[in-house]
């Protein structure tokens, strides 16, 4: 069919399930924004910056599976590449489209606006496939074979992807395929009866069988399978810390965290000692792992992404959902499906009061808050730490950043899961340095008429570092900004709910505001500058040991 390239683009990303571009415009992509405005079928989302935007598409593909990320060349690229990196570090398809020079400039090197001025345009290519899975600068001749070669690869390999759309190159029009967008699955039948049979004689062998979440499982779409399993057989489940919430945490079944020496004795046996451990792949870092003492037993199934490895033999072109589902029917018809009741998470414990509040008191309380099916952000540091041993309700989406640990995330990131899933509840839990980074987005949550609920921890620096070294010095504090007031300088629409507390008895009136608000809340929770949750205060003097060795500084100070 005839079309243009920018209109096939767009074609392409809304088959992608995109229904919202992030970004900020520049004078090299108003000729896609023009597209983009004329098409009706996206709607471009201008955010205050470009790691903003970035981290707003981190959020929104993590709901949407995948999303697009509109950015000026140089300037813009190079300002979202950290968001761009996070996205790559979590397993999250960002398609990162980038409005480039001329393309008959570029051929001809010369120098321009927002480049070095030496007529290079290959560095920031360059700059950016360090952190994406395929890149490509768009052309008339090729531009609808890359375009539906680097979106696909973004779905499949659940990773950022770049394109360069060139300014004079948009509007061109082009001979472009008129079928839908072909996104393949690897499948081999023979790969794949082999390691059904292997799971198989493994399985029957088994008298201690568990079952592993890491955040591939929800990434790759087999989390449904693994509850499944576990349900039909009555196997256990833990998750790793970048895998929680992905089975449902209050579940009967449920063994809680596993992190190596960091877990409990119960989650940490039923993981080690198992003869069948089926395990979305875990990447372990130092700080899912209890710093590197997790330790799957050599009977582990491993689902990647697409292969499995079970006892260390590798099965490429076997799709983790089509072994789970094949295992599944395999079952005897004695393996009835369990209940699957869902225990009580928290006991209501006594709270309330002019009590001033505390790091212990306040985590299950937020957790009682927290309702079946929110959409949960965590910001790094002490937020994702102090919710991280709480036990949350069912089909609770639970968002950090927990290997890239870009602090300011969270804030951006909520922009793109209230774009994505506008009928979830959206709860967002940042800290009061990670907010400063990123809080011009505030601004954009206001403009759209978004409605989280915000809860900025105000204890007056950054917590987690404090915990690690420099517990009163000034490189760990931050200006005490007056959080509260802030809606109100961003606009004059009025259309948010502001509560400070300081105590029990004044949180609980904003948790009651909060629950049946039909606007914006924010609220401030006023913390003492040297109190963590228990998980926190172990893991900052892990970690400086860690980083600083046994003749660091945190020895000196000790």
């Amino acid at each position: 069919m005839k079309t243009t390239v920018g209109d096939f683009l767009i074609s392409r990303l809304k088959e992608a399930g995109v229904g919202h571009v992030l970004g900020v415009p520049g004078d090299f992509n108003l000729q896609f924004l023009d597209q983009i405005g004329r098409d009706g079928g996206l709607a471009f989302v201008g955010c205050c910056n470009e790691l903003n935007a970035g981290y707003a598409a981190d959020g929104y593909a993590r709901l949407r599976g995948a999303s697009a990320l509109l950015l000026t060349y140089g300037v813009g690229d190079l300002s979202a590449i950290c968001a761009i990196a996070g996205a790559a570090a979590e397993h999250v398809p960002v398609i990162c489209i980038t409005g480039a020079p001329p393309l008959e400039k570029m051929r001809k090197g010369v120098p321009l606006h927002h480049t070095l001025g030496t007529g290079d345009y290959a560095d920031v290519l360059i700059a950016v496939a360090q952190f994406t899975a395929a890149q490509a600068r768009l052309t008339p001749e090729t531009a609808a074979a890359e375009i539906d070669r680097v979106i696909r690869t973004a779905i499949e390999a659940r990773r950022p992807v770049y394109l360069q759309l060139p300014s004079d190159v948009s509007h061109v029009e082009i001979d472009a395929p008129d079928g839908p967008l072909l996104v393949g699955r690897m499948s081999s039948d023979e790969r794949l009866e082999a390691a059904l049979a292997h799971l198989g004689r493994l399985w029957d062998a088994a008298s201690a069988p568990a079952i592993l979440v890491d955040m591939d499982a929800e990434r790759f779409g087999y989390a449904s399978e693994l509850l499944a399993l576990a349900e039909a057989t009555g196997t256990r489940f833990a998750a790793l810390s970048t895998g929680k919430a992905i089975l449902p945490e209050a579940h009967e079944l449920s063994a809680g965290l596993y992190g190596g020496a960091a877990s409990t004795a119960e989650t940490r046996a039923l993981v080690e000692n198992s003869d069948c451990l089926i395990a979305a792949a875990p990447r372990f870092i130092e700080v899912n792992s209890g710093h590197f003492t997790a330790q799957l037993p050599q009977a582990s199934v491993l689902l990647g992404s697409h292969s499995v490895e079970i006892e260390g033999q590798v099965y490429y072109g076997v799709e983790p959902q089509a072994l789970l589902r094949a295992f599944l029917a395999c079952l005897p018809a004695s393996a009835r499906p369990r209940s699957g009741n869902q225990r009580n998470a928290h006991a209501e414990a006594s709270f309330g009061g002019p009590v001033p509040l505390t790091q212990a008191r306040l985590w299950p309380r937020m957790a009682n808050f927290i309702r079946p099916g929110d959409v949960v952000l965590a910001e790094s540091g002490t937020s994702n730490i102090g919710l991280g041993r709480e036990v949350l309700p069912a089909d609770v989406t639970y968002i950090a950043s927990n290997i890239w640990g870009s602090i300011g995330y969270t804030l951006p990131a909520t922009l793109g899961t209230c774009l994505a899933a506008p009928d979830r509840r959206q709860v967002l839990f940042i800290g009061d340095g990670s907010f400063q980074l990123t809080a011009q987005e505030l601004s954009t949550l206001l403009r759209l008429d978004q409605k989280p609920i915000i809860f900025v921890l105000n204890n007056r620096g950054y917590t987690i570092e404090r915990f690690i070294l420099g517990m009163t010095d000034a490189y760990n504090d931050v200006a005490n900004w007056n959080y509260a007031g802030l809606p109100g300088v961003l606009t004059d629409r009025g259309n948010f709910h502001v509560r400070v507390a300081s105590t029990e008895a004044e949180l609980d009136d904003a948790l009651s505001l909060a629950e049946d608000a039909d606007r914006l809340v924010l609220i401030e929770m006023r913390l003492d500058a040297f109190d963590a949750p228990n998980a926190l205060r172990r893991f900052g003097p892990a970690t400086a040991e860690f980083d600083y060795g046994p003749l660091g500084p945190q020895r000196v100070r000790a």
